[in-house]
């Protein structure tokens, strides 16, 4: 089994190459972030057609998860687990593909140190874990994916004196990260890949993609019965280049291979 996160930075925008991707690369269960689609506006009968079940969690122009299968798609939970406060923005889906709890998660960026929307970051990963509590164990078969807006190590950065007081390193993210973790999750690229700096997401500006500017903040993390069965990792880098299909997305393509 094939489990690929990517955050597509609108699917409206980038539909036609989303559908190229997946009919060239056939993963089973897709994770997709910022659809910036509203919840009926999600194109269900596109992905019937490429032989995928697909559930969407969205709110129009900003944020939207969706799940994708190929391999089944049930126990479909929109926002946080029951019992767990509730977030006001479309965020993470949760889902069963193939037998495995796979979670779409779209961490929020945090904007700034000294900003409420890193306060906000540093709860909502607070209460991701907390789903996990409520919602599945450790010897559960789980795979949580998605843009976590946090590159784990400073080697997932193309230059930590760039980040300087910045989000994404900082030292309270990086804990609530390994708070999520110490769930019992391994971060499965790691697992396979010792590199460093190879990154998952470069800006739009300044050539940052030729330049090699990026970011590891796109992850794909596993419980034990899941990593114990993994048989690698890699990231599509290729598919941050431009298409006759149209502008590619900020992010690319994380896929782990589950035998």
């Amino acid at each position: 089994m094939h489990i690929v996160t990517w955050n597509v930075n609108s699917l409206k925008a980038r539909l036609p190459r989303v559908q190229e991707w997946i009919s060239e690369s056939h993963p089973d269960v897709l994770l997709i972030q910022e659809t910036k689609l509203a919840q009926d506006k999600f194109p269900h009968a596109e992905m019937t057609e490429l032989g995928y079940e697909s559930a969407h969690f969205g709110q129009g122009q900003w944020n939207g998860v969706a799940i994708i299968s190929r391999v089944g798609l049930d126990n479909v939970v929109q926002n946080f687990a029951p019992g767990i406060e509730p977030d006001g923005e479309a965020r993470i889906i949760t889902a069963t593909c193939g037998g495995i709890q796979v979670s779409s998660v779209y961490v929020p960026n945090g904007r700034s140190l000294d900003h409420d929307h890193y306060q906000y970051k540093l709860s909502w990963l607070s209460r991701l874990r907390a789903h996990l509590d409520a919602s599945c164990k450790q010897t559960d078969d789980v795979v949580v994916g998605g843009d976590f807006n946090i590159a784990p190590e400073d080697r997932d950065v193309y230059d930590m004196k760039a980040f300087a007081d910045a989000t994404h390193v900082s030292v309270p993210e990086r804990d609530a990260l390994a708070n999520v973790c110490n769930f019992g999750l391994t971060d499965t690229f790691r697992q396979f890949n010792d590199e460093d700096k190879v990154f998952s997401w470069w800006d739009y500006r300044g050539g940052a993609f030729h330049k090699g500017h990026g970011m590891r903040i796109d992850l794909l993390l596993a419980t034990p019965s899941v990593a114990a069965r993994a048989k690698g990792s890699v990231i599509d880098r290729n598919a941050r280049k431009e298409r006759d299909s149209g502008k590619p997305s900020d992010h690319v393509p994380v896929i782990l291979e589950v035998g």
